[in-house]
């Protein structure tokens, strides 16, 4: 039997010693009436006002005697507890034998200042609310540094409950999520956009440049996609007449992870009737600056030993002139060969079909994306990578009005002033139809029920698509996606066949 597996079974002997004393260690319900954190803020009007009642996680016990001296925590913070047996209902002291770190305890008393000057709550009362059966992680600090198998990034994102527990600092990352959430929504309420839902399960999926998962529906009997983007439903409700439509959700995406990538991931799309990407540009720079401002109280970040400015006017450049400035391109005389050969020469992947559109983009992101640290939106993308996107006014042939944000070498945004135009959009998915044939498995689908749609009449409008995780890695200074996931994808980890012990 390994340790663990023995501490497991003292744990299950205290357990049956609790229920042996007539001790329920698992009880329906426990009434605080205050948090760790709120008794340590307001300890003078607490200290004479009667009783407090606190529950939380045991995460030190010193028994001494008659008295014992314990720290519980909750989501508000961590406070001491100070047992004494003369202070307790008959036979309660007795039950600080059956506790072990992890269980959670509840108690009811006054609040005090021990001699070594430290806000306590001297309980008149213990419950057991939880009796733990697994010992927690044990924690070992030196010089300010923490030292504990919970460290171990990839051991925090399997048990991200030990983590919470744990790590205050992961805790700490994953609320200012929500708040992030929250100010992204709040932001565009206030302007007057409705939020919906749409599908996640599609018969076709589109609305980006990716590949989908598949999953089975056995009652119709067909295959149905997970949604890689939220696009082409929301275009559907322009068309519906909802003038400013937005929704945060999660897409799915069958790709590579890195520190910038999972599979599933929270987008937000919004989009603006009779708006374009000038206004979408100034509305974007707007959102960024207010939910940084409203989630971090500043406007300077600071990110991978860089500070982000956010405080100064977005930089705005087209996408051939930065390609000019940092690979010596000029796109209206470089050939497809030349292109390919800058490429090559740099030790770059070509592009899996063949193209234009792809190979600058790939010079793009080879030569431009690394160094665009702060705020940049780049503007004018090429047609043939944005068949979503409305044709330049002033160069119609081989660009579009697009828009994507980079900041800190990574793209925050992209949007497009949206294409209305029902016979060039059905040419433009006819022509990633013909792609997806040469074996481009990233082109989109020929969606016949978003096109019957435009054709009914869709306004001209902006759309702007932010990825809400890279986000909210940049406003807490992330540097891994992972770190912003509740619970991000892992592979399964080996498990020892049966016989056999785990290592200790």
């Amino acid at each position: 039997m390994d340790r663990r597996e023995e501490l497991r079974r003292v744990r299950i002997e205290k357990l049956e010693g609790l229920r042996e004393q007539g001790v329920d260690p698992y009880p329906h319900v426990f009434h605080r009436t205050h948090g760790a954190g709120e008794i340590l803020d307001r300890f003078e009007e607490l200290e004479e006002k009667g009783t407090v009642s606190v529950a939380g996680r045991l995460m030190s016990l010193r028994e001494m005697g008659k008295t014992a001296f314990a720290h519980i925590q909750d989501a508000t913070g961590r406070i001491q507890i100070y047992l004494r047996r003369d202070d307790l209902p008959d036979g309660a002291f007795g039950l600080v034998k059956l506790l072990d770190l992890g269980d959670l305890i509840g108690v009811e008393g006054t609040v005090f200042r021990t001699r070594t000057g430290e806000i306590s709550v001297r309980a008149g009362s213990l419950r057991v609310l939880c009796k733990s059966l697994l010992p927690l992680p044990v924690v070992k600090e030196k010089d300010g540094q923490r030292f504990d198998s919970v460290t171990d990034k990839e051991h925090r994102y399997r048990a991200r409950h030990l983590d919470l527990m744990l790590n205050p600092e992961s805790r700490r990352s994953l609320e200012r999520r929500t708040e992030i959430i929250r100010a992204l929504r709040t932001f565009l309420d206030e302007r007057g956009f409705l939020e919906v839902e749409t599908p996640i399960l599609q018969t076709i999926y589109g609305g980006a440049m990716a590949r989908p998962f598949t999953t089975r529906h056995n009652a119709l009997s067909i295959d149905l996609y997970l949604r890689i983007a939220l696009e082409l439903h929301l275009k559907r409700l322009l068309v519906g007449g909802i003038e400013r439509v937005y929704e945060i959700g999660r897409v799915f995406r069958n790709e590579g992870m890195d520190r910038l990538h999972n599979p599933e991931f929270t987008m937000l799309e919004f989009y603006w009737a009779y708006a374009d990407y000038h206004d979408a540009m100034d509305l974007v720079e707007e959102m960024i600056r207010t939910v940084a401002e409203r989630a971090t109280g500043s406007m300077k970040i600071r990110w991978n030993e860089m500070e982000i400015d956010l405080s100064r006017p977005f930089r705005r450049e087209r996408m051939a002139d930065l390609i000019r400035d940092a690979a010596g391109l000029d796109l209206d005389t470089a050939s497809d060969e030349d292109l390919t050969a800058w490429l090559r020469e740099h030790d770059e992947t070509l592009p899996p079909v063949p193209g234009r559109g792809p190979l600058i983009e790939s010079v793009f992101d080879a030569a431009v994306v690394p160094m665009l640290l702060q705020p940049t939106f780049v503007l004018d993308h090429p047609r043939a990578i944005s068949p979503l996107a409305k044709a330049h006014r002033e160069r119609p042939d081989d660009t579009v009005e697009r828009f994507e944000l980079f900041i800190a070498g990574g793209e925050f945004a992209n949007a497009f002033s949206e294409l209305n135009d029902p016979l060039d959009q059905r040419a433009r998915l006819e022509d990633q139809a013909r792609r997806r044939a040469m074996g481009d498995e990233e082109a989109q689908q020929l969606d016949h029920e978003f096109l019957e749609a435009i054709e009914q009449g869709m306004p001209p409008a902006a759309g702007v698509g932010i990825g809400v995780d890279r986000l909210v890695m940049l406003l807490t200074g992330e540097a891994n996606i992972r770190d912003v996931l509740f619970f991000p994808l892992m592979r399964p980890e080996e498990k020892p066949a049966e016989g056999e012990e785990a290592e200790t």
